[in-house]
C-alpha cells in the first residue's frame, strides 16, 4: 500500500482480541432447543460468528499498515479479512525453529521486533506480558506500543482509544 512505508505497523493476533474467548453480546445468535449456539458459516468454524465487523472498520481508520501476526497466518486473509472488511494483509510468516524464548517473554516478541524492521509498532496480542514491552524497549530503536487485549472482551473501544493515543500526530488518520 502506498503511503504506509513510514507509519507505524499495527501487528493484529486473531484468536483472543479479534475472536474473544466469550461470545459478544451483539453476535448473531440462534437458539436450537433451548440452547443458545452460534450460526455455523460454512467454515466449520463457529467462533467466526464472534468476529465484530466494525473492528475492521476502527482498525483502518487507524490509518497504520496492518499486519497479521497469528498462528492462523494466510488464513486470515482468506477467512478473518473479508468478515471484517479488509483488504489482503501482510502475514507473519513465523519460524520453524523450536527455540525458546528467554525466561518469561512471548515466543512471537523477539521475531516480531525484527519484522519491524526500526519502525514504530503496536501488537495487539492476549498473551503478552510485563517482560514483553522491556524487552522490546531494549532491542528495538523505534516506538512500540504491546496492548495486551482481555482475551474475553475481545477489542473495545478502550483499546483503540489507548491506540490512538499513543499515535503521535500526524502518524495514523485524522
Amino acid at each position: 500500500m502506498p503511503g504506509f512505508a513510514n507509519r507505524p505497523l499495527v501487528f493484529l493476533d486473531v484468536d483472543g482480541p479479534l475472536i474473544p474467548f466469550k461470545a459478544r453480546p451483539v453476535g448473531r445468535m440462534r437458539s436450537l432447543g433451548g440452547a443458545v449456539t452460534q450460526p455455523l458459516d460454512g467454515t466449520g468454524n463457529p467462533l467466526l460468528d464472534r468476529l465484530d465487523p466494525d473492528d475492521g472498520r476502527r482498525l483502518l481508520a487507524l490509518g497504520c499498515q496492518l499486519v497479521w501476526a497469528t498462528t492462523w497466518m494466510a488464513e486470515a486473509n482468506e477467512v478473518v479479512s473479508p468478515r471484517l472488511g479488509l483488504p489482503d494483509l501482510p502475514v507473519v510468516e513465523w519460524p520453524d525453529g523450536d527455540e525458546n524464548p528467554e525466561h518469561g517473554l512471548h515466543w512471537k516478541t523477539a521475531f516480531l521486533t525484527q519484522w519491524a524492521a526500526g519502525r514504530p509498532f503496536v501488537w495487539l496480542d492476549d498473551e503478552t506480558t510485563d517482560a514483553d514491552p522491556r524487552w522490546v524497549a531494549a532491542h528495538h530503536p523505534a516506538r512500540a506500543l504491546l496492548h495486551r487485549v482481555d482475551p474475553y472482551a475481545g477489542l473495545t473501544e478502550a483499546d483503540f482509544e489507548a491506540i490512538r493515543q499513543w499515535l503521535p500526530q500526524g502518524e495514523g488518520a485524522a
